[in-house]
């Protein structure tokens, strides 16, 4: 109806109704068989109080009615299951046609930026970038050793000798003692070492 108005409904749209519709008769069906278990239960009694009153022939019409009555049930069951695995398939078309739409549009995106990319342009820019960087170390060399010729690493060596020797004592370890206990130790008829 709504094509003829000039809007087609949308697979997604479509989907949705269905199951919607699926979704509203196994509500109705569900509606149905309890009704009937209703019924069910009250045909075992009036078979039961016409048993004891001894009307058979009651009790014999009311058997077939209980009979048709649990097939019914039954058969309302496997209508249940039949519709819920129809809403369970509608429910798969549903994603997947949303996955499929997805892909689509990261294919387009991919696709647009494939064109944008100079692959030429983008390998003579990475060599002009590795060739930009090895020049940068290369200065940044000269001029760190050009800083250290100037400023002089003797103090630095000094001050290191006294760090390390400090943190030494603080600890309690005198090096010089260490080494001639060390080989005392080792050499113990060489007490000339």
């Amino acid at each position: 109806m709504s094509f003829i108005f000039g809007k087609r409904k949308t697979p997604a749209e479509l989907l949705r109704e269905n199951k919607r519709m699926l979704d509203k008769s196994i509500r109705e069906i569900e509606r149905e068989r309890q009704g009937l278990q209703t019924q069910e239960k009250k045909l075992i009694a009036e078979i039961k109080k016409n048993a004891k009153q001894g009307q058979m022939g009651a009790v014999k019409i009311m058997a077939k009615d209980l009979i048709r009555t649990r097939h019914q049930i039954e058969k309302f069951y496997k209508l249940k299951s039949q519709l819920q695995g129809v809403s369970l398939r509608i429910q798969t078309l549903k994603s997947t046609q949303a996955m499929g739409e997805a892909m689509k549009g990261v294919t387009k995106a991919m696709g647009q930026m494939n064109k944008q990319m100079n692959l030429p342009a983008l390998q003579k820019i990475m060599m002009e970038f590795e060739k930009q960087n090895e020049r940068m170390e290369m200065v940044s060399e000269v001029m760190g050793d050009a800083m250290d010729d100037a400023l002089g690493d003797d103090d630095e060596e000094e001050e290191t000798e006294e760090l390390v020797s400090q943190v030494l004592d603080e600890i309690g370890i005198n090096v010089n003692q260490e080494v001639k206990n060390a080989v005392s130790w080792a050499f113990p008829y060489n007490s000339q070492l």
